[in-house]
């Protein structure tokens, strides 16, 4: 518990404050059945409508005061829980985005979501009952307990019976309510994960009319959160016929052993009515407190699940990084020896790759889906570490970069291209948010992106929604190139980003590029031949390998899956023309 002191000491009057002026209830309800027997007692007894009418005043003050501190101790709960949490949830998001791409495969997206909301709200709800209950409860019972011995002892000793009992199955409720809270979340994680999977992917849903497929699993999902939660909520629903029960019996022995000392002149009416009232003090404490264990049941398992993201260690880090101060300056790209799986122990989706890409130079790379394409350039940036051999940027170990400074001097259009809600140019400065509204227009003209941006009504400042909502494939991949374009890299990688662009789009691109990125260095993934074909060098991937590397026409010569794939695409035979 010692990493979350730093959430409390901020708010350390707060979390003080809110349980201290709890205890000016708890002094009231200790109070005011004493007051009404005395009225009773006194007042009544002995028809002295002054001494009611005084003592009825005090009550109404104890009334007014307890009031206040009621709301000041409610105020300064949730002052002290939701500043704490809202703290929480920072740390916990920006922990999540350190994590590498290996990190998040360990959890599902839908996990971290449950837990950056769900998990984190229980734990408010829980603190600002607990700050609400932490001295209230205890001091509701032992006041109330004190006033119930010295107003009758023999009477009160009826609760040495009841409360052991009662805190006996409170405390087996609680051991096992923790596992089935814990499950519950759980299965929460499973149906957040097919909601975000199932509205991701919504356009795919429909084009192939799976709804019912979708509502299936939905329902599947939904039915298991309901079960885990019946599971979890029958130790809820168990808890407060056990305290009726219990505080019932006891009212009942009390009113009954009570009675009867009224009858035989020992024991005024007041006090028994005083006396029940603190019966039910005593019993309604303890209910409180069973209710505050509960919920910290509740939120001790989303804890450990918040505790688990703050404690996963990011295995891509600056740590052993030699030379942070250093910058891409040239662009040059330098594969040596690497191979690369995923995971530890994982089977090897690159074997055994070396090439060099020298500033200014176009690589292209083309190969079957599955081959290790995407797995190969995503080590230059270190969004995965190599497994054996190292990946050298400027002559120098990527691990040696900081990542900030390796991954600024690179550019990536990944394979999904992403956009997110807002305007086009909010987007674009993704790249470079100082960049000027000339280098801005330049970047997406070079992407072919600038005739389709200005045709729309508000140009720019025009509204895209979550994911790219709004504007076509092919528009959403220019403006992708746009933003990476904008970056001014010294690297630029390129993975299958021209896909879903027409070819004389994608050859306008490339004339740009030769144009306007001359020194910058482009790795270009393509399924196209007719992409790559102009690079320095083309390597080919087969099954994590490189079964070819050299120019288009080198190629046709050299390597027969080039030529297998030239044909199938063109349906001409260049390999013939070549040797011809």
């Amino acid at each position: 518990m010692k990493r979350y002191k730093k959430y409390i000491t901020p708010y350390l009057g707060a979390f003080l404050m809110g349980p201290l002026m709890m205890l000016t209830e708890v002094a009231g309800e200790v109070a005011l059945p004493k007051l009404m027997s005395l009225i009773i007692n006194n007042g009544v007894a002995g028809r002295d409508t002054g001494y009611i009418l005084k003592t009825g005043l005090l009550m109404a003050a104890v009334v007014v005061c307890m009031a206040v501190g009621g709301i000041l101790g409610s105020y300064f709960a949730a002052k002290a829980s939701i500043n704490f949490t809202t703290d929480l949830r920072r740390d916990v998001f920006k922990k999540v985005q350190q994590f590498s791409f290996a990190n998040i495969d360990s959890f599902s997206t839908g996990s971290l979501v449950t837990r950056l909301t769900n998990d984190i709200q229980q734990v408010q709800n829980v603190l600002t009952m607990g700050l609400k209950m932490a001295l209230r409860a205890p001091g509701m019972f032992v006041g109330a307990l004190f006033m119930a011995f010295m107003m009758n002892g023999r009477l009160a000793a009826i609760l040495l019976v009841v409360i052991p009992l009662l805190s006996l199955a409170i405390g087996l409720i609680l051991k096992t309510a923790f596992p089935r809270f814990e499950a519950m979340q759980k299965k929460l994680d499973r149906l957040n994960s097919g909601i975000q999977e199932s509205l991701t992917n919504v356009r795919v849903v429909k084009s192939f009319v799976r709804e019912d497929f979708e509502i299936g699993k939905f329902s599947g999902l939904n039915q298991d959160l309901r079960d885990s939660g019946m599971r979890a909520l029958k130790i809820v629903i168990a808890t407060m016929p056990v305290m009726m029960f219990a505080m019932n019996v006891t009212t009942l022995a009390v009113v009954w052993y009570g009675g009867n000392l009224i009858i035989g002149g020992s024991m005024p009416v007041g006090d028994l009515t005083a006396f029940t009232t603190y019966i039910v003090q005593i019993l309604m404490s303890l209910m409180m407190l069973s209710m505050v264990f509960l919920q910290s049941s509740r939120a001790r398992a989303s804890l450990k699940r918040i505790t688990e993201v703050l404690d996963t260690v990011v295995d891509l880090n600056d740590d052993q990084a030699a030379r942070k101060e250093l910058r891409v300056e040239k662009g040059s790209v330098e594969f040596k020896d690497v191979s690369f799986g995923y995971g530890k122990g994982g089977d090897r989706v690159l074997e055994h790759i070396s090439f060099k890409a020298e500033p200014g130079q176009t690589i292209g790379i083309i190969g079957a889906t599955g081959s290790g394409k995407t797995s190969l350039v995503q080590l230059i940036p270190r969004l995965y570490d190599v497994t054996e051999g190292a990946v050298l940027v400027d002559g120098v170990d990527v691990r040696d970069y900081s990542l900030k400074n390796l991954r600024n001097g690179v550019g990536m259009v990944l394979q999904k291209n992403v956009l997110f809600s807002g305007t086009i140019e909010e987007n674009l400065r993704w790249g470079d948010e100082d960049a000027s509204r000339e280098e801005l227009v330049k970047a997406a003209v070079n992407a072919q992106a600038d005739g389709f941006v200005t045709a729309f009504k508000n140009g720019y400042h025009t509204e895209i929604g979550q994911g790219g909502a709004g504007v076509s494939g092919g528009q959403k991949q220019r403006l992708c190139i746009a933003r990476a374009l904008l970056k001014k890299p010294k690297i630029l990688i390129l993975d299958d980003s021209t896909s879903a662009v027409d070819t004389a789009t994608e050859a306008a691109i490339r004339e740009s590029f030769k144009n306007e990125l001359k020194d910058t260095t482009r790795i270009i993934i393509a399924q196209r031949i007719s992409s790559v074909q102009d690079a320095d060098r083309i390597l080919v991937l087969d099954d994590g390998k490189i079964i070819g590397s050299g120019t288009h026409e080198e190629l046709l010569r050299t390597c027969r899956a080039y030529e297998e794939i030239y044909v199938t695409q063109t349906g001409e035979n260049r390999a013939e023309e070549a040797e011809a």
